[in-house]
């Protein structure tokens, strides 16, 4: 059973997000709060997936966010956004968010994304996609990944290509005809190489370098990447 906490300042929000996940045989809502009580409501119920508002009036979501990637066993903390708070996603995806997602999310989307983040994995809705490129290549990394991605053997960049199009390692895997062990090594070895950035970091830099094919990755909506 995956195990999910909601902070939201809204209490519609949170009812709404419990609702659909409710739906999902696999996952249950074992807390929801506001932001001033989101550390110690987490860290105590200890939960898989943390989908986090990334803009609340009482405890900044960042905030929050830097306070849970600070504990001993870190939650894996995908925020949610709306599309008027594009000055905090680049600050999120620095401090570690796994993925962004929008409030108004599908729900089938929502399902299969809490799902992917339990295994390890990342998302980036489509919606905020364009924001978090920008914002995160304000600060030169356009330059950077080309200049690290050239560094790159035949291999590790291959297997950037498939992070960047949203590929969890056992389907890496399988396309590289590899072992799921090995797929992990690599993976570890490339984001390493870029500089130690994390796995939404690098699908966007695989995607800014010219690695990910144009269509979307055919398991869902937004791009998922799973973890080293």
């Amino acid at each position: 059973m995956i195990r999910v906490a909601v902070v939201d300042d809204e209490q519609l929000v949170r009812s709404g997000l419990r609702m659909i996940l409710g739906t999902a045989p696999d996952i249950e809502v074992v807390a929801e709060c506001g932001g001033g009580a989101a550390v110690d409501t987490v860290l105590g119920h200890a939960p898989d997936v943390v989908l986090l508002d990334i803009r609340m009036p009482d405890v900044d979501g960042l905030t929050v966010l830097r306070r849970l990637r600070a504990a001993q066993r870190p939650p894996v903390v995908a925020m949610l956004t709306t599309f008027d708070a594009d000055e905090y996603l680049a600050a999120a995806l620095r401090t570690g968010a796994a993925g962004f997602l929008l409030k108004d999310t599908d729900p089938e989307q929502l399902v299969r994304s809490v799902r992917t983040l339990a295994a390890g994995g990342s998302v980036l809705d489509p919606g905020v996609t364009r924001a978090v490129i920008g914002g995160y290549l304000a600060a030169g990394a356009e330059t950077r990944a080309a200049e690290a991605v050239r560094r790159l053997t035949p291999r590790e960049r291959e297997v950037l290509a498939h992070v960047g199009a949203g590929l969890p390692n056992a389907r890496i895997a399988a396309r590289m005809s590899l072992a799921p062990s090995t797929v992990k090594d690599h993976v570890r070895a490339v984001l390493g190489k870029l500089g130690g950035l994390n796995r939404v970091q690098a699908a966007i830099l695989a995607d800014r370098a010219g690695l990910v094919p144009a269509e979307p990755p055919p398991h869902g909506r937004g791009t998922t990447t799973p973890p080293a």
